[in-house]
């Protein structure tokens, strides 16, 4: 028996890296996965787009198991150069799309008792490692607190939520830096602690876990999955 037999899973960014290899990872367990990307020209951060996404899925799918928000958007660099435009983009991407997907799905989390798996980062928690990002940070400690209300707001309905705080992880966009000499992020690896970047499967098996039963009693956590980076850099 699968680890997700018979779960509806809605994830978000499954265009690539983390959500991509999250939904190829939750399929193989037996989920029925319900993906969204702005490349597939959906705005979520758009309450409305976002709602009739979420209505399309249960019209298809009749219930929502699990909720992961991992679809995300930035801009990070020196806080000098920290525009407003830049600040609004970041936290409408970041933050503001969690809020209208959830919102949207959370009467149907609440018929289901459903699960929220949020997406912040290790931005949340400390400072800027190889680049400044203000912006990011604010963003992503945003979705640590949103995070803990949700589960305060859902115990009563049975629904809970947790995140997921990624450090590094090569992703296909960003992969070309560590190639590249004059970029800050290049030797990273050598120096981390495992001897490696994160990969997008390592948060996959992470967000696998947590949607899984095997999670049943966690709620209002988040999860560092860095390799221990953070602790010496």
């Amino acid at each position: 028996m699968s680890r997700l037999d018979g779960k509806v899973c809605f994830i978000t960014g499954t265009a690539g890296g983390q959500g991509a290899a999250a939904a190829d990872l939750f399929t193989r367990e037996g989920a029925t996965v319900v993906g969204c990307d702005i490349k597939d020209g959906v705005d979520l951060a758009d309450p409305d787009q976002a709602a009739a996404w979420i209505e399309r899925g249960v019209a298809d799918h009749g219930r929502i198991d699990v909720l992961y928000n991992n679809a995300s958007a930035t801009r990070v660099g020196p806080f000098d150069d920290l525009t407003w435009e830049d600040w609004q983009f970041t936290l409408r991407n970041e933050l503001d799309l969690i809020f209208t997907v959830t919102k949207a799905a959370w009467p149907h989390l609440k018929n289901s008792g459903g699960l929220v798996i949020n997406t912040a980062s290790v931005s949340a928690w400390r400072g800027a490692a190889f680049t400044e990002q203000a912006a990011h940070g604010a963003a992503k400690g945003g979705v640590l607190a949103m995070t803990r209300h949700l589960a305060a707001s859902g115990a009563p309905h049975g629904i809970r939520a947790n995140s997921i705080s990624p450090g590094l992880i090569v992703t296909p966009q960003i992969a070309h830096f560590f190639e590249d000499p004059s970029h800050p992020m290049h030797g990273m690896a050598a120096s981390h602690p495992l001897g490696r970047l994160g990969e997008p499967q390592d948060v996959a098996r992470v967000a696998l876990f947590l949607a899984s039963d095997d999670a049943a009693y966690l709620n209002a956590i988040d999860i560092v999955v860095d390799g221990g980076q953070s602790v010496i850099v």
